[in-house]
């Protein structure tokens, strides 16, 4: 799993506004500006983090975004996934069920703990914690 451009983009944006924001709606242009994301690209990042319910968009001459969750209850794991589907390092993790070697291979369940202490370290990064 690499996280790609979006993603990366998607934890900055969330990252300020956890920052900055304090329940204010933060424009997009200063949240594209300070975090180094093309302002196109940023709209359609604010409508996938919308849909998945960390984002309010506000629009208007006044608008922008502000967090639709508390930065503290919000995690790194919630926005990754939030842009690229559920986390997993291999298809044998996610669909055990195409391999029927599975069930007794060796490296099915180191990479089922992998997967699962990857998940586990992302959830518990907070975005009142990372963005101290």
């Amino acid at each position: 799993m690499r996280l790609n451009r979006a993603g990366e983009y998607a934890v900055r944006c969330v990252m300020h506004l956890a920052k900055n924001g304090n329940g204010s709606v933060i424009s997009r242009r200063e949240v594209a500006e300070a975090m180094e994301i093309p302002e196109p690209f940023l709209a359609k990042i604010a409508r996938q983090l919308t849909l998945a319910g960390i984002l309010d968009v506000t629009q208007g001459s006044r608008g922008g975004y502000r967090l639709a969750k508390d930065p503290g209850e919000l995690t790194l794991l919630d926005v990754v996934e939030a842009m690229m589907g559920e986390i997993f390092l291999n298809d044998c993790v996610c669909q055990p069920k195409i391999c029927k070697r599975s069930p007794t291979c060796p490296a099915h369940r180191v990479w089922k703990k992998a997967n699962q202490q990857l998940r586990d370290t992302l959830k518990s990064a907070t975005f009142s914690q990372i963005s101290r």
